[in-house]
């Protein structure tokens, strides 16, 4: 395994790690407060991110990418915040992506940006019950996603699977929501399973009989 790749995320923890330090379990029990200066920690994140994506990628380094959102024009778009950021973990053989129209199916899990008792991130969402063969890809429009993940969906073929980076200009914004405060950086590791034009019979899908039973 190249570890340079993973050099960006890893320097992101440490720097977050120190950043949660100062909101840590006090000794005497006291409260700890998850998203305190949650949209500064945010906004860290994603310069530091966006920086290093950039710097990776003008080394040569094919697995980052920075994909303008499918709803700016890139003569517009000129602010990082305009902008996913993409690990690419690895690549399918589809030959075709799917258009904003299209429905979809994806393999998902949604984590926030690391916090004191999260230092992974939290996990706010996920469509795994299982492993890749047992879990039934989640099923919907393209269209229907927060536009950070319309755009990474929209820009991969069938078999990829991408950690992307959504700022939340792109997301939820900087209203809470459910599990997720405002200003939430969102991190997801998407794999497309599948997508269908309209019009085209979208099937059931059935994970394979091995998955299962362990047998064919």
């Amino acid at each position: 395994m190249n570890a340079m790749k993973h050099f960006p995320l890893a320097a992101l923890l440490l720097i977050f790690a120190a950043l949660a330090a100062a909101c840590s379990e006090k000794d005497d029990g006291s409260e700890v407060y998850e998203y305190t200066d949650w949209q500064q920690k945010n906004d860290t994140y994603w310069n530091t991110l966006y920086s290093n994506a950039q710097q990776r990628i003008a080394a040569g380094d094919n697995s980052w990418r920075i994909i303008t959102t499918w709803s700016k024009n890139e003569s517009v778009a000129t602010k990082s915040t305009d902008h996913i950021v993409v690990h690419v973990l690895s690549e399918g053989d589809g030959s075709e992506q799917p258009f904003y129209t299209d429905t979809v199916r994806v393999h998902y899990t949604g984590r926030l940006i690391p916090s004191p008792s999260h230092p992974q991130g939290f996990q706010f969402d996920t469509s795994m019950s299982g492993s890749y063969d047992s879990s039934i890809p989640y099923k919907a429009a393209a269209s229907s996603f927060v536009d950070g993940f319309t755009t990474a969906v929209t820009n991969m073929h069938v078999g990829d699977r991408w950690e992307i980076y959504i700022p939340y200009q792109l997301g939820y914004g900087t209203s809470d929501r459910s599990d997720i405060p405002g200003y939430s950086t969102l991190i997801f590791d998407v794999t497309l399973a599948a997508f269908f034009h309209p019009g085209s019979l979208v099937p059931e899908w059935r994970a394979p009989y091995a998955a299962i039973t362990g047998e064919w």
